[in-house]
């Protein structure tokens, strides 16, 4: 039977994922949550917007004809994640999550964890710095309870709603980013402290590569936790995967 894909994607993963299934001549489908305006282009066909929760994404299952499904959606799409394993379950469609190994601290960080936005929120509520926020656009307003901060953002779009900040500079770019550029970058605004997700990978990890050679603090926010699944942690390993489905693998 002709595998039939569905990627969820959100991560650069998902796309060398999606880039290895077409050079195979494999069929599927890359789905992007709508977050973002211009999602990169795929190699292979893709939808953008929601499923209506994992009822409608086991309906999209059984009419596209979905034979396997990948999660590579980003560690905190928490949500899309428990709607994946929700909906591959009603629909009988075997899952595998592409995922990223977190981050560790290294020799020079200086890492302050928190479990969750809410948790970065109430440590912010301190005299008045210049915050690098690398949190994405879903969560500016909830840091609005901070405004003597002076903040640094940096999104893959324009703000669409003014920002909750009296005082904000925004850059508008796209990882991968580079460790030498971040400093730079760092140094010229004058950052006092990084917030970030640990979201793992190599694409966003300049900036605390950044923040280490200036010896400046990062509040790391922990990962949401996960819905049992089974995981990959390599494009490779999923094309085994895939070669090997209904075996000894699990699915």
């Amino acid at each position: 039977m002709t595998q039939t894909l569905l990627i969820l994607a959100g991560t650069s993963e998902a796309t060398a994922l999606a880039r290895a299934v077409a050079e195979r001549g494999m069929v599927g489908t890359v789905s992007f949550a709508g977050r973002v305006e211009r999602p990169l282009r795929q190699p292979l066909p893709q939808r953008v917007g929601g499923f209506g929760g994992a009822e409608g994404l086991a309906r999209y299952l059984a009419e596209a004809g979905i034979t396997h499904v990948i999660d590579a959606t980003h560690p905190f799409a928490v949500q899309m994640s428990r709607n994946a394993v929700e909906a591959c379950a009603m629909a009988d469609v075997p899952l595998l999550a592409l995922t990223r190994p977190e981050w560790q601290p290294m020799p020079g960080d200086r890492w302050q964890r928190v479990p969750d936005i809410a948790g970065a929120v109430a440590t912010l509520d301190r005299p008045r710095m210049t915050v690098m926020l690398a949190v994405g656009r879903m969560h500016l307003a909830e840091f609005a309870p901070n405004p003597q901060h002076r903040y640094l953002l940096r999104l893959v779009d324009p703000p669409s709603h003014p920002l909750p900040f009296p005082e904000a500079e925004v850059i508008v770019d796209r990882g991968p980013f580079d460790e030498a550029a971040d400093r730079a970058l760092m140094e010229r605004y004058g950052v006092d402290l990084v917030v970030s997700k640990n979201a793992g990978g190599t694409g966003a990890y300049a900036k605390i590569a950044a923040a280490r050679a200036l010896d400046l603090p990062v509040l790391m926010i922990d990962r949401p936790p996960q819905p049992e699944r089974h995981e990959a942690h390599d494009v490779e390993e999923v094309l085994g995967w895939l070669a090997h489905s209904g075996t000894d693998l699990g699915v």
